[in-house]
């Protein structure tokens, strides 16, 4: 192990887990069978006896190989092009769908509901899912697609996806999941590069209430995507689309009358999907899952970190074309858990939304992006939901750094500090999370209490060696769900991840440990702004900002300055009946939480801040934006934040 086997202290938590959170564990469970007295011990032997660790989770994580396997790890392509598990057979529809369909109780819990933007409800249970999936896999083998093709999903996240996503494992195809507010353009180039030979989508969806033609936006896409023969069309807004005879499909009819087909027995590094993710440069990168791969690290993750079991349900805001919506199909349904997806934002119809799909659905465990809290918060007063909330045991958030505030309010005033936080960071490219924290491990404000099994997890300064300060998240080794490269395109992966330093995979993230055990991510590596020498990341200032009561939300950039290297530009969304910032307060804050230095130059009141359709604040086209430089890739773009709402180098600045 040359990582760091550290877990935060419960001398500085502020959660612990109680004895229901303990004997309910099955991360507990398993380290009491196999004679690990700590996370720390755990942590080691996964990473220096991986051989040992691995056959011992898969069986406790219910993994089964239809053959089994021969092979840990194979690295004979390279240190940084592993082969899992070779001489094993599997597919994930098995795991994930199958087992749980064939059995009499588990096939009538609830397996897949959504709750769309339109405000419609819909739901299957796992037999309801597992005879879909059997239809659609048959259609799709009469259509000439099987083992190895690739199959485009652009679709809200409806039953439908989870149903597509798994008929397509069942046959060996590999799914594409798109975000679903793409233009004809980014889809094409997606369907393109991939080389789809099939696409599944729907009529229309709805967005802030909104009609979206997202099948007038796939015939778009597919006028520049001539490898696609096939399109199966869902119902799903009940507008009416245009059908091209020969190519497009009703989906409610496909697969109609015909027999079952096999499940094709997969290589475990057979690809399971591909997701391609945006940069701000270059073309977008193919991320390769494999059957093995993402089922197991999912299972990890959500089966250890979240702890999820057959009783959950799982409510998330979640999209197919970003990492999240995959991974809640095969964290959960794998243990015969439901999961509730919901299509567009928390506040639309109004801030009641994600409460009364809680309390509707008897969610058990919550996702609550901090971005989605930081608008509830404002929208309530900091208040709390007056729906009942009580089938919730904990949260869970990904994607970006929390500000205390937030996270305050979201632990004391709505749980009542007795649900966790379960903080959550990882990316596409891994497969899922680094760090995280758990249900059976303590938690402090804002942070991870660690990294996740298999994970040789460490921060490193320039020159590659571990470092107290704020430094590069690393991991020291490789890891079963990790890519398995871009599509088609080794060399770019490599020099992404693999180049910096030797054998190290290094993410992009900032990160530091503290004394006390606990783990934070301070935003992206090239969101770094550097003043007078000293490195910060922007979620610091940002946190410091929105303690000031008058702020909302705050994006914090870099930009050039002759005499300090850069300077720094806030700008921030005020609350509601604040018309003007009070700049000494805003100053004070960030005096108070980074230091004077770090104050701002520029504090900018803004309509709103761009941002992903997941939340995310898009900090890099801002400050394009600002600078009037090219933005790059703007695909994914929430329409409803608008990238000129930042001004460009604006002189109606105010001056903190």
């Amino acid at each position: 192990m040359k990582g760091r086997a550290s877990f935060g202290s419960s001398a500085t938590a502020d959660w612990l887990p109680g004895p229901e959170h303990m004997d309910r564990s099955r991360l507990a469970a398993a380290m009491l069978r196999w004679g690990y007295d700590s996370l720390e011990d755990l942590h080691r032997a996964s990473i220096d006896a991986p051989e040992t660790f691995w056959p011992k989770a898969l069986d406790d994580l219910g993994v089964a190989f239809t053959t089994p396997w021969q092979t840990f790890r194979d690295d004979s392509e390279g240190f940084a092009f592993p082969r899992w598990f070779t001489g094993g057979r599997l597919n994930v529809a098995t795991h994930c769908v199958t087992r749980h369909a064939e059995d009499p109780q588990a096939a009538q819990r609830p397996a897949v509901i959504s709750e769309a933007d339109s405000g419609a409800r819909r739901a299957l249970t796992f037999g309801e899912l597992g005879a879909e999936v059997e239809r659609i896999a048959a259609g799709l083998a009469a259509m000439g697609i099987g083992k190895g093709d690739r199959v485009g999903l652009f679709m809200p996240v409806i039953p439908e996806a989870a149903v597509a996503l798994m008929a397509c494992a069942k046959i060996g195809a590999v799914a594409v999941p798109a975000f679903s507010g793409y233009g004809p353009d980014p889809l094409a180039a997606r369907l393109n590069a991939a080389g789809a030979v099939a696409l599944v989508t729907v009529d229309g969806t709805t967005r802030k209430g909104k009609p979206v033609g997202m099948k007038e936006t796939a015939d778009g896409a597919l006028a520049q995507a001539p490898g696609v023969k096939h399109v199966l069309v869902i119902e799903n807004s009940g507008s009416g689309c245009d059908m091209t005879e020969g190519r497009d499909h009703d989906w409610s009819g496909v697969g109609r009358g015909l027999d079952p087909v096999p499940t094709v027995e997969c290589d475990p590094n057979d690809p399971f999907l591909i997701i391609y993710t945006s940069g701000t440069t270059g073309a977008p990168k193919g991320i390769v899952h494999s059957h093995a791969g993402y089922l197991i690290k999912s299972g990890v993750d959500f089966g250890y970190a979240f702890d999820v079991q057959s009783d959950d349900i799982v409510g998330w805001i979640a999209d197919m074309g970003w990492m999240l919506g995959p991974l809640m199909i095969t964290g959960c349904l794998q243990f015969g858990a439901g999961i509730v997806f919901v299509e567009g934002l928390p506040n639309h119809p109004d801030h009641n939304r994600m409460w009364d799909i809680v309390e509707r659905n008897r969610v058990t465990m919550l996702g609550m992006a901090p971005t989605a809290a930081r608008g509830l918060r404002a929208a309530m007063n900091g208040g709390v939901p007056s729906q009942d909330i009580s089938s919730l045991r904990a949260f869970t958030s990904t994607g970006e750094a929390w500000d205390e505030p937030t996270w305050w309010w979201l632990f004391r005033e709505v749980g009542e500090e007795k649900l966790p936080i379960i903080n959550y960071t990882g990316g596409t490219e891994t497969g899922g999370g680094i760090l995280s924290n758990y249900t059976c491990a303590p938690i402090s404000c804002a942070t991870f209490a660690g990294p996740l099994p298999g994970q040789d997890a460490d921060v490193l300064d320039a020159t590659g060696a571990p470092t107290s300060e704020i430094g590069e998240l690393a991991v020291h080794n490789t890891w079963p769900g990790m890519t398995h490269a871009f599509w088609q395109d080794p060399d770019r992966y490599f020099d992404t991840y693999w180049s910096t330093f030797p054998d190290t995979w290094v993410h992009g993230d900032l990160a530091s440990v503290a004394e006390d055990g606990y783990w934070r991510i301070h935003g992206r590596s090239d969101d770094t702004i550097k003043v007078s020498g000293r490195r910060i990341g922007p979620a610091e200032i940002e946190s410091a900002l929105v303690t000031n009561p008058e702020v909302s939300e705050a994006a914090v950039i870099g930009v050039p300055d002759p005499d300090r290297g850069s300077r720094i530009v806030a700008f921030v969304t005020l609350v509601t009946g604040v018309e003007e910032l009070d700049m000494p307060k805003a100053a004070e804050a960030v005096t108070r939480l980074v230091g004077k230095a770090m104050i701002p130059s520029r504090i900018v009141p803004v309509p709103g801040l761009p941002k992903t359709k997941n939340g995310k604040i898009m900090r890099r086209a801002i400050r394009a934006r600002y600078l009037g430089q090219p933005t790059g890739d703007m695909s994914a773009l929430d329409a409803s934040t608008p990238l000129d709402l930042i001004p460009v180098q604006a002189d109606t600045e105010q001056t903190a």
